[in-house]
């Protein structure tokens, strides 16, 4: 599950109620606004889930950064009913069409989901799609609307959340058989392509100036995380983080922690792993950026339990978001940052 805050836990409270009010209103012989999707015609398989793909979705409501985000890179921003959950400003090239849009600082609840009339929901993060949110993959499929999850986040069933999901799911590879199923699903398969291969070819760049010059053994480790009140949340194994500095020629230092993506540890735990690089993964506000890490930052380096830090001593502790660290169009560029700041003797 995402980080929670006040925000997510007003939107799941105001969901729970939409929720309880559906019911009712369906219960006394009302029906939903829009019809269930009529059985058989071809269908794309998501997260195990048969997507009804006979026909493009016309009424999109993309909730979460890299949802919003790949809508756009996909060029269905004139079919988006609403968007929701920002962690930092959208890339710089969705600017423009993401101020065109109705935005929710929270997740709606159910029933001001439904008042958009929307036909399709594609999340970045799998907690939407549960009893406490917006209902199950199922639920909303009763009440007409089909649904996508970005798969590297795929939950072990439908209505669970992200502290479920497989790690070997979490590849680049699974970003761009999402971009090219979605390209299929709306109609925009030239368009995924072409993201798909700017994508690679800033990969690529990357790993060719890596090649030969960064041996295995000499991998920096990189922690992504955040002071908390138990002393810092950092990404682990299963994050698609992970995947990031693994591509950026690094290591996670916390890859070892799995079971979930966001692990609560000591300000010992820390010291123990001495990381080489702390990236701040500050979050979450549509207007963020990696420079609102600055209080954090200097936070981490004022600290005099961690002055012998590898991090603080060498001056390594960076800002990052938590919208780099997702799965998305955006992780390429994320990769290449990475590399720039882990590396940057080899990147100008």
């Amino acid at each position: 599950m995402k980080p929670t805050d006040a925000r997510a836990a007003l939107g799941r409270a105001r969901s729970a109620a939409g929720l309880a009010l559906l019911l009712a209103v369906t219960a006394c012989g009302g029906s939903p606004s829009s019809p269930a999707p009529e059985a058989g015609g071809e269908t794309i398989r998501n997260c195990d889930v048969d997507v009804a793909a006979a026909e493009p979705p016309e009424r999109v409501f993309a909730a979460y950064q890299p949802a919003i985000e790949t809508a756009h890179a996909l060029g269905i921003s004139d079919r988006l009913v609403g968007t929701a959950f920002l962690d930092a400003e959208v890339m710089d090239e969705h600017a423009a069409a993401q101020a065109e849009q109705e935005y929710y600082p929270n997740l709606p609840s159910l029933e001001e989901l439904l008042s958009h009339e929307p036909d399709f929901v594609l999340s970045g993060f799998n907690g939407v799609f549960t009893d406490e949110s917006l209902g199950t993959r199922a639920s909303l499929r009763e009440l007409g609307v089909e649904s996508w999850i970005l798969s590297p986040l795929c939950p072990s069933e439908d209505g669970r959340t992200d502290e479920t999901i497989d790690p070997a799911t979490v590849t680049m590879d699974n970003v761009y058989a999402d971009l090219r199923d979605l390209g299929t699903l709306f109609d925009e398969q030239e368009r995924a392509e072409q993201v798909i291969a700017d994508m690679e070819a800033t990969i690529e760049e990357v790993t060719q100036t890596l090649d030969g010059r960064v041996a295995e053994e000499d991998r920096p480790t990189v922690m992504i995380g955040r002071p908390s009140d138990q002393g810092f949340r950092v990404a682990g194994g299963p994050d698609f983080s992970t995947e990031i500095i693994d591509l950026a020629g690094g290591v996670n230092a916390f890859a070892d922690l799995d079971g979930r993506r966001n692990h609560d540890v000591a300000t010992e735990d820390v010291i123990a792993r001495d990381p080489d690089f702390i990236l701040v993964d500050v979050c979450c506000d549509a207007r963020m950026t990696s420079a609102d890490a600055a209080d954090q930052i200097e936070q981490i380096m004022g600290d005099p339990a961690l002055a012998n830090l590898t991090a603080v001593t060498e001056g390594r502790v960076e800002g990052f978001t938590f919208a780099d660290r997702s799965a998305g169009v955006r992780s390429a560029d994320a990769v290449a940052k990475v590399a720039g700041t882990i590396h940057s003797d080899l990147f100008g």
